[in-house]
C-alpha cells in the first residue's frame, strides 16, 4: 500500500519551524492587543455565497480559485480564501457593529492556485478590521501599526508601502467605461488574461504584470482623473498623517485591489526581497461591504498579511529567532531513580512553571543519556543514581562550560536552579 501524503500545496509545519511562527504569532498579536484590537475566531467553512457576494463573481478567486463543494443538505459551501468577508459576517450575525469595532483574526486560508514559494493552496493570515469610523485617521492607524510592527520585528529597511485611492463605487464605474473604451482600441496588443478581464473586471488589467500591457496603459486614462471630491480629500488627509508619523509611501496610481469590495484607500506592503511574491501585506478601506452582506451601512478598513510570506522575509532579513534550547535534561539510571527524578522534577515544574524541562524517557547507559543532554543544548543535567536516591539529593552538571558538577538536596533544588542558570548566563555572556 502506498504511503499517505499531504495534499499538494498543504503542507505539514514542523517542530524546527514551528517556533518561528509561534515568535511571529507572539509579536503581530502583542502588537494588535496594544492598538486595542480583540481577537476573533471564525470558522474555516463558510457559505460559498458569502464570498461570491463580496469578493465578487469575476474575480479570479471566485472563478478559479476557490474551494467548493456541496454538503450533505445540498448546500454549496467553501473553504474559506480571505478573512474579511468572514469577519463581517461575524460581526453583523452578533451586532458588534452596533458601535465602533476593532477586531483581528488569524487561521489557514485556501486557494487552488499553482504553489511555489510563498504561496501555497493552504496558506497562512493575519487581519484586522475596524468597523464603524469613516475617516481617514482609521485608514492611518492601520497603516502606523504595520509599520511599527516592521520595526519590531526588524523588516522595516526591507518592506516599502504603496497607496492609492480608487474613489467611490461611481467613480470607479465612470473611470471603468473610459478605461474600457481606450482598451478597446488596443484589445489585440493585450496578454490573453488581460483580454479577458476586458470584458469581466477591468480594472484588474492594471497591475497586470505583463511588460507590453503595462507600456499600454502609459496612454490609459488615469483613475486619479475620476476621482470624486469626497475620496480626493479623504485621500489628502490620510497622507497628511502618514507624513505627520514619519511613514513614507509612494502613491501608485495603478494600484487597485482584486477584490471587488474595496473604496477609497488602498494599500500594499511590498518587497523585493521575495522575488515574484513581492507583496507581504495587502488592505483597504470597503465602506458598503457591511450593507452588501445584509448588515446596516457601517464604514470598514482592514488588512491581511501572508504569514509564509512574512516568515519567508524574517529569513531573508536574518531576524529569525534563535530555537530555544531547554534549561535543564534530566539523566535517571534505574528504575528507582526514575521515579525519584519524575516526582522531583515534577515539583520542581510546580515552583518554576516557566523553566523547560526535558526528561530523558525509555532508559539507556548513563553516556548514551549524556550525549542526549549535550545535543539537547540544555545548560543543566540534573542526574539521578542509586547515590543520589538514596541521599535525597541530585547531581547539577553544567554542559556549557567548564564549571565542577555539584550535589544538591531536592528539597532545596527549586531554590538553587535559579542561582546556577544565572552563573551559567553570565559564563556565556562575556
Amino acid at each position: 500500500m502506498d504511503a499517505l501524503r499531504s495534499i499538494r500545496g498543504m503542507n505539514d509545519i514542523l517542530p524546527a519551524d514551528t517556533s518561528h511562527w509561534q515568535f511571529l504569532e507572539r509579536q503581530v498579536a502583542g502588537l494588535l492587543e496594544c492598538y486595542g484590537y480583540g481577537e476573533v475566531r471564525l470558522p474555516i467553512v463558510e457559505s460559498t455565497a458569502l464570498f461570491s457576494r463580496s469578493i465578487g463573481e469575476v474575480t479570479d478567486i471566485v472563478e478559479k480559485e476557490m474551494y467548493s463543494f456541496e454538503d450533505r443538505n445540498g448546500d454549496s459551501i467553501s473553504l474559506r480564501p480571505e478573512g474579511t468577508a468572514g469577519c463581517v459576517r461575524a460581526a453583523i450575525q452578533h451586532n458588534l457593529t452596533a458601535t465602533p469595532c476593532r477586531l483581528w483574526y488569524s487561521g489557514p486560508m485556501f486557494r487552488y492556485e499553482r504553489p511555489q514559494k510563498g504561496r501555497q493552496r493552504q496558506f497562512h493570515q493575519i487581519g484586522a478590521e475596524i468597523f464603524g469610523y469613516a475617516t481617514p485617521d482609521a485608514d492611518a492607524e492601520l497603516i502606523i501599526l504595520l509599520s511599527r510592527l516592521w520595526r519590531i520585528l526588524g523588516i522595516a529597511d526591507a518592506v516599502s508601502l504603496e497607496i492609492n485611492s480608487i474613489g467611490s463605487s461611481e467613480a470607479r464605474a465612470d473611470y471603468r467605461a473610459a478605461l474600457v473604451a481606450y482598451l478597446e482600441q488596443h484589445r489585440e496588443s493585450l496578454d490573453e488574461d488581460s483580454q479577458r478581464r476586458l470584458d469581466s473586471n477591468p480594472l484588474r488589467i492594471l497591475d497586470s504584470k505583463n511588460p507590453d500591457t503595462q507600456a499600454l496603459l502609459n496612454n490609459a486614462p488615469a483613475l486619479v482623473d475620476h476621482l470624486d471630491e469626497e475620496s480626493r480629500v479623504h485621500f489628502a488627509v490620510l497622507k497628511s498623517f502618514l507624513d505627520s508619523a514619519g511613514v513614507k509611501y509612494t502613491v501608485n496610481p495603478r494600484l487597485v485591489r482584486g477584490l471587488d469590495y474595496y473604496n477609497k484607500t488602498v494599500f500594499e506592503w511590498v518587497t523585493d526581497k521575495l522575488g515574484a511574491q513581492g507583496t507581504v501585506c495587502a488592505g483597504g478601506r470597503y465602506d458598503g461591504l457591511v450593507e452588501q452582506l445584509g448588515g446596516k451601512a457601517t464604514p470598514g478598513v482592514g488588512f491581511a498579511m501572508g504569514m509564509e510570506r512574512l516568515l519567508l522575509m524574517l529569513e531573508a532579513c536574518g531576524q529569525l529567532p534563535r530555537p530555544r534550547a531547554p534549561d535543564l535534561f534530566v539523566v535517571a539510571i534505574g528504575d528507582e531513580a526514575q521515579r525519584a527524578a519524575m516526582a522531583a522534577v515534577e515539583g520542581l515544574r510546580d515552583a518554576q512553571p516557566a523553566l523547560r524541562i526535558v526528561q530523558q524517557l525509555g532508559g539507556g547507559s548513563f553516556r548514551s543519556q549524556m550525549k542526549k543532554a549535550d545535543r539537547s543544548g540544555a545548560a543543566l543535567a540534573l542526574l539521578w543514581g542509586e547515590d543520589e536516591v538514596a541521599a535525597g539529593e541530585v547531581t547539577v552538571k553544567p554542559l556549557r562550560d567548564g564549571r565542577e558538577q555539584i550535589r544538591v538536596p531536592v528539597a532545596s533544588l527549586p531554590g538553587q536552579i535559579d542561582t546556577l542558570l544565572q552563573q551559567h548566563l553570565q559564563q556565556h555572556s562575556h
